[in-house]
C-alpha cells in the first residue's frame, strides 16, 4: 500500500463573507481583509507541509472565484476504492462548488487517481466525507444527518460503494457535519465530542464501540476544531490543541502534528474540512461477515436500499 493521497484546494479564492454555520464570522474577517487572506495563506501552507511530513501526498488543485468555501473539500465527495460519490450541497451558498469539484474530479479521473464518478439521486442532500466518514477498522461508513445532509443518503452510499453505513443524528446546528465531532483513529478508537449526537446516534455508537476506545472531547477542544482531525496511522494532524487532548493521545500512542488553522476556523473549518483522502480502500469481506455488520441497528445493506 502506498502512501496516503490528500486532496487539497489552494486557497486563493478563500475569505469569510456569509453565515451558514454557527462559527462563521465575516464581520472579524471584514475587518482586516487582506491580514485575515495572507493568515489563511500561511496557514494552508502550513497544514500542507505538515501532511507531507507525516507522510502523505497532497493533490492541490485550484479553487474558483466566488466560491470561498471550496477550500473545504472533504464536502466535495464520499471516496473508497478510487470511487467518488459527488456531494450536493444544501445551502445556494456552497451549490455553485458542485460544477468546478465534478470538473476537478475528471481532472482527477483522466491521472488515475480516480476510476469512478457518479452523483446522487436527483432531491438528496448529502455533504461528502463530511458526512460520511470510512471507518477502516469496521469496515462501514459512519454517517451524519441532520443540519446538512438527509438521511436517506446513507442508503445510496451503501448501494454505490457496497458496504453498511451507519446513521448518526446530530443534535445542533453548532456540529454541522459529522466531522466536527466524530474523528476515527487508525487503532479503532473515536475522538468524539458526545453533546453533538442526539441520544439515539450515542446509541448506536456505544453498540459498536466499547466506551474503552472513545476518547471524549471537552467543549473547549471541540471549539477548537481538534476533533476535526487527520488520522494518518498513529499521527494525527488537527488545529492547535489544548494539553489535555495531546496528552490523552500521547498515551494512546499517537504523535500529535498541530498546525494554527485559526483564519479557517473563522468560516466553521479545520484540519479534516480542508483536506479530502483519495486513496482509501475497503478490505475483501466474507459475505457473511458483511451481512452480520450490516444486520445490527442502524446499519443499511445493498438489499435493504
Amino acid at each position: 500500500m502506498g502512501p496516503p493521497v490528500i486532496l487539497m484546494i489552494d486557497p486563493a479564492h478563500f475569505d469569510v463573507s456569509y453565515t451558514i454555520n454557527p462559527w462563521m464570522r465575516p464581520a472579524a474577517w471584514q475587518l482586516d481583509v487582506e491580514s485575515y487572506r495572507h493568515a489563511a495563506r500561511l496557514a494552508w501552507e502550513a497544514l500542507r507541509v505538515t501532511l507531507i511530513k507525516s507522510g502523505a501526498v497532497v493533490e492541490v488543485v485550484p479553487g474558483a472565484p466566488g466560491w470561498p468555501d471550496m477550500v473545504f473539500p472533504a464536502n466535495a465527495a464520499v471516496v473508497l476504492d478510487g470511487r467518488a460519490l459527488l456531494a450536493r450541497f444544501r445551502y445556494p451558498e456552497r451549490q455553485g462548488e458542485e460544477a468546478f469539484f465534478r470538473s476537478a474530479f475528471e481532472g482527477l479521473l483522466r491521472r488515475g487517481l480516480l476510476h469512478e464518478i457518479a452523483e446522487l439521486p436527483p432531491g438528496l442532500v448529502h455533504e461528502g466525507a463530511g458526512d460520511g466518514i470510512w471507518d477502516s477498522t469496521r469496515q462501514l461508513f459512519w454517517t451524519g444527518f441532520g443540519p446538512r445532509s438527509d438521511k436517506a443518503a446513507a442508503d445510496e452510499i451503501t448501494r454505490f460503494f457496497g458496504r453498511p453505513a451507519v446513521s448518526l443524528e446530530l443534535a445542533t446546528p453548532r456540529f454541522y457535519h459529522l466531522d466536527t465531532c466524530f474523528c476515527p483513529l487508525s487503532a479503532g478508537e473515536f475522538i468524539i465530542f458526545p453533546p453533538a449526537f442526539t441520544a439515539e446516534a450515542l446509541g448506536l455508537i456505544h453498540e459498536r464501540v466499547p466506551q474503552e476506545l472513545l476518547i471524549e472531547a471537552t467543549p473547549d477542544e471541540a471549539a477548537a476544531f481538534c476533533v476535526n482531525a487527520v488520522s494518518l496511522g498513529r499521527t494525527v494532524v488537527m488545529a492547535k490543541a489544548p494539553p489535555r487532548l495531546r496528552a490523552v493521545l500521547a498515551e494512546r500512542g499517537y504523535s500529535v502534528n498541530e498546525v494554527d488553522l485559526s483564519p479557517f476556523i473563522l468560516s466553521g473549518g479545520g484540519a479534516f474540512c480542508m483536506t479530502l483522502r483519495l486513496d482509501l480502500e475497503s478490505r475483501e469481506i466474507a459475505p457473511s461477515a458483511l451481512q452480520e455488520a450490516a444486520s445490527e441497528p442502524g446499519r443499511k445493506t445493498l438489499s435493504e436500499a
